[in-house]
């Protein structure tokens, strides 16, 4: 049995594979934000100040049009802190990575 890294995106092979998983843990949590607040797409739409049809996309995981700093934007619209901590990679690791982690 093949045993996989901790991004499905990099085992697949495809290009921009970090920022790739980035997007889609930042998507989650904001999914999540808007599900618990039970609102519906136009009212997230006017919170993150964005149209409901971008809204639409970003709850089914369509990320191309938004970038990492804006989804982290549209958590702090609501009410979340983003902190981004740069620390020295761990022992035996080639390259740095990137690690979101939802609290």
């Amino acid at each position: 049995m093949d045993v996989g890294s901790d991004n499905v995106f990099a085992d697949l092979g495809l290009p921009d594979a970090d920022e790739l998983k980035t997007k889609v843990q930042l998507a989650v949590a904001i999914k999540r934000e808007i599900e618990a607040r039970g609102w519906s797409q136009a009212e997230a739409a006017e919170v993150l100040s964005i149209n409901q049809p971008k809204v639409s996309a970003l709850l089914r995981y369509r990320l191309d049009g938004f970038s990492v700093e804006r989804l982290m934007n549209f958590l702090t619209a609501l009410g979340h802190d983003v902190e981004i901590v740069i620390k020295p990679r761990r022992a035996g690791q080639h390259a740095g990575k990137i690690l979101v982690e939802a609290a």
